[in-house]
């Protein structure tokens, strides 16, 4: 079944109403009809399984049949923070990081950003990301959608990680190091429920002086794994690393 995020607003006892550019997407390319179920999703974190019970041009009405008992989210809430990469890098970035499970996301000026935002042009753009991380946890059977924050410089980045349990940077020069310490190692300190941010540099990487803006501010350093990996590959490699560990590898230690 197709599910769709439903805003609190559409939501009355047992009735759900759907709007927006889900009904093209429901009368046109499921070609759903009256009868048919579908999933809907609440902002909190619920989904049920609902019947529509009638389709017009505005809205789709539907009834809830059956509340959902399941949990897709990752046990551990990470936000990744994005220094921007050129074109259309971070599109991909926010489309397959929700698919891995991301909880938000953070856009930020690093001092080796090519890219640099016009503030005129911030709400389109942050308009389209919103639209790619609603229909990558459409596609992936997420629980919530993943929340995009303001993008940020370095500065404001720094304050609003004080409200993190766990704070990491992805750092190129630790990864030429004999003495360094890697993200599985630093992962396996990490609990159910906590905080994670994992800030990871545009194409150039942090510069010296970001690093060492960032270790006083209480960001380990860590390498991911012994290769240099593209921006746009990064946060793949955190989430996956992250899903294994506390999905898989924990899943398997319970079955022992």
């Amino acid at each position: 079944m197709q599910r769709y995020f439903v805003p609190t607003a559409n939501w009355q006892a047992h009735e759900v109403v759907i709007t927006g550019d889900d009904i093209h997407h429901i009368t046109r390319v499921m070609r759903y009809k009256i009868g048919d179920r579908i999933i809907c999703n609440h902002p909190d974190g619920q989904a049920a399984v609902c019947t529509i019970t009638e389709i017009e041009a505005e809205a789709i009405q539907s009834r809830v049949v059956e509340w959902l008992e399941e949990s897709t989210e990752l046990p551990v809430l990470v936000t990744i923070a994005q220094g921007l990469p050129k074109g259309d890098k971070l599109d991909l970035i926010l489309q397959k990081g929700t698919e891995l499970g991301a909880h938000a996301f953070i856009p930020f000026q690093a001092e080796r950003s090519v890219v640099v935002w016009d503030n005129k042009k911030i709400d389109k753009k942050m308009l389209r990301f919103g639209k790619i991380v609603k229909e990558a946890s459409e596609q992936s059977h997420r629980n919530r959608i993943p929340e995009i924050k303001q993008p940020m410089n370095l500065s404001s980045l720094i304050e609003e990680s004080q409200h993190f349990d766990v704070k990491l940077f992805a750092y190129e020069e630790e990864a030429k190091t004999a003495d360094h310490e890697s993200f599985g190692t630093v992962i396996q300190k990490v609990n159910d429920k906590q905080h994670v941010l994992v800030c990871i540099g545009p194409e150039g990487g942090f510069s010296t002086q970001e690093a060492e803006k960032l270790r006083e501010a209480g960001f380990y350093s860590v390498r991911l794994g012994p290769r240099i990996l593209r921006t746009e590959t990064a946060a793949m490699y955190v989430l996956a690393s992250i899903s294994y560990h506390f999905e898989e590898l924990g899943c398997n230690e319970c079955q022992q």
